[in-house]
């Protein structure tokens, strides 16, 4: 049942991050465009197309019938940069 509940959880943290994504072009296209609201809503969109790699990875991993594999360090500090690095951009999209 662990596996199951860490490969959802997996995909929730992927849809809050779509979310996080189209939020952030919304609000970097609302009121004009300007370059610096393209690019922070490029790169919206750009880190969250690489945690869906990572999460997608991990996904699969926990999808196969023998126990999954540990995390690797490489795959837990790409998911986590992607996550940071989208949290920061959408927030200067906000202010």
């Amino acid at each position: 049942m662990q596996p199951e509940r860490t490969r959802l959880a997996w995909r929730r943290t992927t849809l809050s991050g779509a979310v996080v994504a189209v939020l952030g072009v919304k609000t970097a296209l609302h009121g004009g465009a300007s370059a610096t609201g393209i690019l922070l809503g490029a790169l919206c969109c750009g880190l969250w197309l690489g945690f869906l790699a990572v999460a997608h990875h991990r996904i699969r991993a926990l999808s196969a019938g023998t126990p999954p594999p540990a995390l690797t360090p490489r795959h837990a500090t790409a998911a986590v940069l992607c996550a940071v690095a989208m949290a920061a951009c959408a927030a200067a999209l906000v202010v």
